[in-house]
């Protein structure tokens, strides 16, 4: 692929332009990050032409080769793009706006589930979190250990993960995956091409990666070294976006261990939050401004919400920015193909015990919750029902079993 106007440095459009677009997918764009990827490409690439096919697919194979959120990647990437620095803030902040706005606003209405009706719909909105786990727990396996190798990988990795419960453990399942990987899932290096050039030089991609690298070192420090709750909720939820391997609801683990175990968020809350977020359009990272708003130690509402928003997503874009002048060499090396591979089968194992410990033995508390779980996920996997008609079904469903 040639060094073309739709895949390299031309600016077309005027970030006005990207706001809105991205707004409109914002509000519209249920159903994950692959579906994410499907609305953008029928939006940027087919109506708006935006970009080529070719040229759209060497953005997506970059962003879900990274950790972070890989939609809202692809959309700063694209906005960036098309409108240079202020079109890649403008895709972001019009993509996550819908969501956060929502959530933050479930946040707020949180104490009007206080009574039996209430509670029943907290209850139903965390069996449906059983019923969305246990789909991306299934989906991700097929895609990301279709070997015995990477299963392995995925097991080890899932009882590293229940018998070191919380970040550290989690982490080190990731690093252990990764290592087995370059031993076991070498194989085939991947075919790639085209090419990739955003007009970012290699000194503002390594000035990137060093402030990554910085910050998910020197951040536990800092927050440790004095009474600075402010820095210890960035440091939390960055550190938990620079570990999302493998698709959004893999922050959730990662989230559980440092908000939940910590004492900040009740583990009621944290679920009834996860199951709300299911029913609202964008990114599943927006989950941050709920905890941001919820959680018990200062700052919390509106200010915390901001800041959880900001950490979250933070180390994603510091990678894709890193990355982006290094990609076309970066992505034909078999090690570094390899080192993905192993863990993004880590992550599937991550995600398999968080489906157990504290998803499911939160939410199943007798044969009726279960039977209500079963009956979300054969509509999300067999009716292919929308998640927001999913989070209902369940709301409902925890009314009816209240009652």
């Amino acid at each position: 692929m040639t060094d073309s106007p739709e895949t390299a440095t031309a600016r077309q459009g005027s970030a006005a332009e990207v706001f809105w677009v991205f707004l409109k997918l914002g509000l519209t764009s249920f159903g994950g990050p692959i579906a994410h990827l499907g609305y953008f490409r029928a939006e940027l690439v087919a109506r708006r032409k935006w970009i080529d096919e070719a040229g759209f697919a060497d953005i997506v194979a970059l962003c879900q080769f990274l950790p972070g959120p890989a939609s809202s990647q692809v959309g700063f990437a694209m906005g960036l793009l098309r409108a240079g620095k202020a079109g890649a803030l403008a895709a972001f902040l019009a993509f996550t706006l819908p969501s956060a706005l929502a959530m933050l606003a479930f946040a707020y209405g949180a104490d009007l589930f206080g009574g039996p009706v209430g509670g029943s719909v907290i209850a139903g909105l965390k069996v449906v979190a059983v019923a969305i786990v246990a789909q991306a727990v299934w989906g991700m396996a097929r895609t990301l250990c279709p070997d015995r190798e990477r299963a392995t990988i995925a097991l080890a990795a899932a009882i590293f993960a229940i018998a070191m419960a919380g970040a550290f453990g989690q982490v080190a399942a990731i690093a252990i995956g990764a290592v087995a990987g370059l031993i076991w899932c070498r194989g085939e290096t991947a075919a790639t091409s085209g090419r990739l050039s955003f007009g970012i030089s290699r000194r503002v991609g390594l000035a990137s990666l060093a402030l990554f690298v910085v910050l998910l070192i020197d951040l536990p420090g800092m927050a440790a070294s004095g009474n600075w709750p402010a820095l210890a909720l960035f440091d939390a939820f960055y550190r938990s976006g620079a570990l999302v391997f493998g698709g959004g609801h893999v922050v959730l683990p990662l989230l559980e261990a440092e908000t939940v175990r910590t004492g900040w968020v009740s583990a009621d809350a944290f679920l009834a939050g996860y199951g709300a977020a299911q029913a609202v359009p964008g990114p599943l990272f927006t989950f941050a401004a709920y905890l941001g708003a919820v959680l018990q130690p200062m700052p919390n509402g509106v200010s915390g919400a901001a800041l959880a928003l900001a950490a979250i997503f933070l180390p994603g874009f510091l990678l894709l920015i890193g990355v982006l002048p290094f990609w076309d060499g970066l992505r034909g090396n078999g090690g570094a193909q390899a080192l993905m591979r192993g863990a993004n089968a880590a992550v599937v194992g991550i995600l398999g015990a968080a489906l157990y410990d504290p998803v499911f033995i939160s939410a199943v508390v007798g044969p009726s919750s279960f039977a209500l779980a079963l009956t979300c996920l054969v509509l999300l996997m067999a009716w292919r029902a929308p998640p927001w008609l999913v989070v209902l079904v369940g709301a409902l469903g925890g009314v009816v079993l209240g009652l």
